[in-house]
């Protein structure tokens, strides 16, 4: 008999670890203009065993004044410090450079694009340089030891730069196309892989894009990054939550026969949206001080706030009487989210699962044990 349970628990324990979730590579979006990672930023790194980030690196926008697609808002600055996520370059498109632009403008703006990658990947690895140098040169407590004498600076930063190499396995561009630029959109994306024929052009796809593929049609790239949030706008006043629920992500994620290998994007942000009656205001990321202070709001529901006072909040000038909505995705919802994208789409150990965005403020209010659950959960 005793032999009977011992078989039927090891059959338990055997099916349980078949059903091990995949170990997905572990990923965040970077979206600011500069980035310069700290003690604190490769803690949080660590703790989630963080081994990717999308790196917006700049925008592309329609100039009225020159008629012509440039690249604007580049990222300042690269440095990662003692942290080595894997990068991925991303590049936001606005739709207007595609719906506004020929087959020439876009070649033009292909080259552009691709010497600007260029430019920015050579800054970021002579800081990487400069740093690798720094600590051969002067080594770690290198100022306690007797007759110490410092290698040449500028002759290991040269070996270092020269291991140092400016090609990226992926390159992830951000564009919400519709079925008029559809066209143009999908011609720009085989000039910009012709440009770099040695990475992977990945390119985000929106909801309405997954769940009308047939009218949105499929980005001609290597892999799509779908992006689970952002349902709704924002700037409507009778929305619940425009970041989004599980039960409008369970709406458009209806089908498993998307013809393209997909990464996964969830929300892990918040923000105060502002209205004065219905009259949408503004978006408020830095509202956590506002909302505490009892005298100058007032708590109307879970997720509202009536101003009783004027106040600015950052270049936001609101009155008294104006309504917030806060808006955050519960750790609840984020499972649920989870869940429905697991029932339909094929998730294994190549999948990229990112969350948006890494920020010091969003990543501490959830929590690095359950973000990692999140990871973990896939």
């Amino acid at each position: 008999m005793k032999n009977i349970v011992l078989l039927a628990l090891l059959v338990i324990l055997s099916s349980a670890s078949c059903e091990k979730e995949h170990d997905v590579i572990r990923s965040f979006c970077y979206w600011k203009t500069d980035m310069d990672f700290q003690e604190a930023e490769d803690s949080l790194i660590k703790k989630m065993d963080v081994q990717h980030m999308y790196v917006r690196f700049f925008d592309v926008d329609y100039n009225p004044y020159s008629k012509e697609s440039l690249p604007v808002a580049t990222i300042q600055d690269i440095s990662l410090n003692k942290s080595n996520p894997e990068i991925t370059p991303s590049i936001f498109i606005t739709n207007e450079v595609v719906l506004k632009s020929d087959a020439k403008q876009l070649d033009s703006l292909a080259v552009r694009m691709a010497r600007r990658i260029e430019q920015i990947a050579k800054k970021m690895n002579d800081r990487k340089a400069e740093s690798n140098a720094y600590n051969i040169v002067y080594p770690k407590d290198y100022y306690k030891q007797k007759d110490f004498k410092a290698l040449n600076y500028d002759s290991v930063k040269k070996a270092e730069s020269a291991k140092l190499k400016v090609d990226f396995k992926e390159i992830l561009i951000d564009c919400d196309w519709t079925e008029k630029s559809q066209k143009n959109y999908f011609y720009l994306l085989k000039q910009i892989k012709k440009q770099h024929p040695n990475s992977k052009i990945a390119a985000t796809i929106r909801l309405w894009q997954y769940k009308y593929a047939t009218k949105a049609g499929i980005p001609p790239v290597d892999k799509g990054l779908l992006m689970c949030y952002n349902i709704t706008k924002p700037d409507d006043f009778q929305t619940k939550n425009s970041i989004g629920t599980s039960e409008e992500l369970s709406q458009y994620i209806t089908h498993s026969d998307y013809k393209l290998k997909l990464d996964i994007a969830l929300p892990l942000y918040s923000w105060g949206i502002a209205f004065r009656g219905n009259q949408f205001k503004g978006i408020l990321s830095d509202y956590d001080g506002l909302i505490k202070d009892t005298i100058k709001v007032k708590k109307t529901s879970e997720d509202k706030y009536v101003l009783q006072d004027d106040v600015l909040i950052g270049q936001t000038y609101l009155r008294n009487g104006d309504e917030i909505r806060i808006e955050k995705i519960s750790d609840n919802e984020i499972d649920k989210m989870i869940s429905i994208i697991k029932n339909k789409i094929q998730i294994d150990n190549q999948t990229k699962v990112t969350f948006f965005s890494f920020d010091k403020k969003y990543i501490n209010d959830y929590g690095t044990e359950n973000i990692s659950n999140f990871y973990a959960s896939f």
